[in-house]
């Protein structure tokens, strides 16, 4: 026997139509759902470093007044900055290790070197320059046990002013960071810049532009 179901009521198909609406919008809503939980595990695993500065330099200070808040710590006034600021002495210097462990750890953070990377053996200058427009030196004496900090991204420069060689410990913030020397990258690439736009941005005669760039410029990496 073959049967057949009874054709459907307006009212029936009403309520058909609105049921498969709203299925297909709850299944719509879980789709959107899992994308958005998929695209906030995705952020947060991307996320895990530092934020990048605002500002050139970040000094911490105690006294909040006429400071600025960033990265969690108050910042003081980077007109007010000075070398010292980034510099600390005392690596020479044994730590007590009449302890039941035998050791003891010198710590060099933001507790001790307020602007928060190098540690000589001999006597270096060393230096930093700021970003425009300012671009204020700051410069800095290092001998065996100093330390000085170089911002994130500034120009800076070591100088062995020593009467001997001289070894620096560099601690720098990734684990195979780069190096750009800024006369290799001008004068020195390949193919070379065009020496008129050098000339103008150096403010220098275009032939010292094609000498500087016919020299063979040393990577000491």
């Amino acid at each position: 026997m073959q049967n057949f179901s009874s054709p459907l009521t307006s009212t029936q198909r009403i309520v058909k139509i609105v049921r498969d609406k709203t299925l297909a919008i709850m299944k719509k809503g879980v789709s959107f759902l899992v994308t958005v939980a998929l695209m906030a595990l995705a952020s947060s695993l991307a996320s895990a470093s530092d934020p990048s500065p605002l500002q050139d330099t970040c000094v911490a200070i105690a006294e909040p007044e006429n400071a600025v808040f960033v990265n969690g710590k108050f910042c003081k006034n980077p007109n007010l900055t000075k070398a010292e600021d980034f510099f600390y002495s005392g690596l020479d210097k044994p730590g007590n290790v009449s302890n039941p462990v035998g050791s003891a750890v010198t710590q060099v953070n933001v507790a001790q070197i307020a602007g928060l990377n190098t540690h000589p053996m001999g006597t270096l200058l060393v230096g930093f320059v700021t970003s425009n427009p300012d671009n204020r030196l700051f410069t800095k004496v290092l001998n065996k046990g100093d330390v000085l900090v170089f911002p994130i991204g500034l120009i800076h420069f070591q100088f062995n002013i020593g009467h001997t060689n001289a070894v620096a410990i560099a601690g720098l913030s990734r684990q195979n960071p780069g190096v750009i020397t800024i006369a290799n990258a001008a004068f020195g690439s390949d193919p070379a810049i065009d020496p008129d736009f050098l000339a103008r941005a150096f403010q220098l005669d275009k032939n010292v532009v094609k000498n500087l760039q016919s020299r063979f410029w040393y990577d000491n990496n």
